[in-house]
């Protein structure tokens, strides 16, 4: 488990340090997004046959740290369209 969460918080930052421009994400949220980019890479990995969800390989490392990336512009889409939507005065 502690594995597991180590290896978010590197894939997470991988992503941030991937993603281009300044990202208003915390370090918990850094963190969710790279375990949600761990899962979906371990998923892909596994049905590509390179191995189990659970095992650190290079093909679900590649694809964990890529759906990171792509979370992570979700994330920021989602946030940048609570923003504009404030009243301005």
């Amino acid at each position: 488990m502690i594995g597991f969460i180590i290896a978010g918080l590197i894939i997470g930052a991988l992503a941030r340090l991937i993603k281009p421009g300044r990202q208003n994400l915390g370090m918990v949220a850094t963190l969710l997004l790279g375990l949600v980019g761990s899962v979906i890479g371990g998923v892909i990995a596994s049905l590509l046959g390179t191995g189990d969800i659970g095992e650190l390989n290079v093909i679900g490392f590649i694809v964990a740290v890529i759906a990171a990336v792509l979370l992570i512009g979700v994330a920021e889409g989602i946030a940048g369209r609570g923003k504009g939507n404030q009243v301005r005065r």
